[in-house]
């Protein structure tokens, strides 16, 4: 029997993650995109994911209000069957403006904001749909558990889950069909409390952030600075990598600390973060953000690599001050 989507033994290792495509949108005056982007780019750069065997592409309606679906759907067009596609929704917003508005978690709206989706990704289903509130309470989740099901029988989407950090929560929505938890995690912020429950679940632990919003490559240093449009240039209270527009240095120092042991082998430092995750579990996918064909390659380039070792996770843990790390179930 085919596994569902996104149950661990049945989902890719690594997937492309959309927002930066999405291009510029706000709330109020506070930026919340990744500064302005080119589709043709954009476009050229999920074909090049394709091309590489990369088959995920993580989204959400509120990217670029709605842009980042546009973008991708075109992008995919008459290659669907061909690949997985995760959304997400909660998030209320005008396309015109390109403002968040307000958000809805009232099961009402799951089905319109689903329907909103679909358009503009150009398909009839989406194999993930992800809540994309991470506080909500748990009778809250219980109530949007039974029409999520019902979309699932429909056929609407294939399988959910939830956008949260807090590990608390997932089990208030886990109903049947209920597979999978994107949760912020890299080598430098680590989660094992919410690895430990995905793993116990047999959930998919969607690895959001594995390049700790861009950091963990070598283009960033102490005298970058972000442009005012794009969401680290103007932080949110939950950005922890940037701040004032600039890397922060106590997240810098970190990431120095750790660029032998990740670049041995010949790994890339993006690949040696995204090695980190795969030796954590084998429920771990990242889904890296891009903008480039060039970025996508080296993204995909980690897959040649794999899992780092566990002499490796050992080293990493030390380096950091953590508990020493094994790797985890059949990484």
């Amino acid at each position: 029997m085919e596994p569902p989507p996104f149950a661990p033994t049945g989902t890719p290792r690594l997937g492309m993650g959309c927002w930066a495509i999405g291009g510029p949108f706000w709330s109020g005056d506070k930026p919340f995109g990744w500064g302005s982007v080119d589709d043709t780019e954009s476009t050229a750069a999920v074909r090049r994911a394709l091309d590489l065997g990369v088959t995920l592409f993580d989204t959400a309606d509120v990217y670029g209000a709605g842009h980042s679906e546009r973008v991708l759907g075109k992008a995919l067009a008459g290659r669907r069957d061909e690949v997985l596609i995760a959304t997400k929704w909660g998030n209320v917003f005008d396309e015109a403006t390109r403002q968040i508005v307000g958000r809805d978690i009232t099961p009402g709206y799951v089905r319109r904001a689903l329907e909103a989706s679909l358009r503009r990704l150009g398909t009839d289903y989406v194999d993930l749909y992800q809540l994309h509130i991470g506080q909500v309470g748990p009778h809250q989740a219980e109530d949007l558990t039974g029409v999520l099901e019902e979309l699932v029988t429909e056929g609407g989407i294939r399988s959910y889950g939830w956008s949260t950090d807090d590990a608390s929560l997932p089990p208030a929505l886990a109903g049947p069909h209920f597979t999978a938890v994107q949760h912020e995690v890299n080598v430098l912020r680590d989660a094992p409390r919410m690895l430990a429950l995905t793993a116990r679940e047999g959930w998919t632990s969607v690895c959001r952030g594995p390049l700790a919003m861009g950091l963990l490559s070598p283009k960033y240093t102490s005298g970058s600075r972000l442009n005012s449009d794009d969401v680290r240039g103007d932080e949110p209270e939950w950005l922890a990598y940037f701040h004032d527009g600039r890397p922060d240095p106590h997240w810098l120092e970190r990431r120095d600390a750790v660029r032998d042991v990740l670049t041995s082998g010949g790994r890339t430092l993006v690949q040696g973060a995204l090695g980190w995750l795969w030796a954590r579990g084998s429920q771990c996918l990242p889904i890296p953000g891009f903008r480039t064909a060039a970025q996508v390659e080296e993204n995909a380039g980690a897959l040649a690599h794999g899992a780092l070792t566990a002499a490796q996770l050992r080293d990493l843990a030390g380096i950091l001050g953590r508990a020493p790390l094994s790797p985890g179930p059949a990484a």
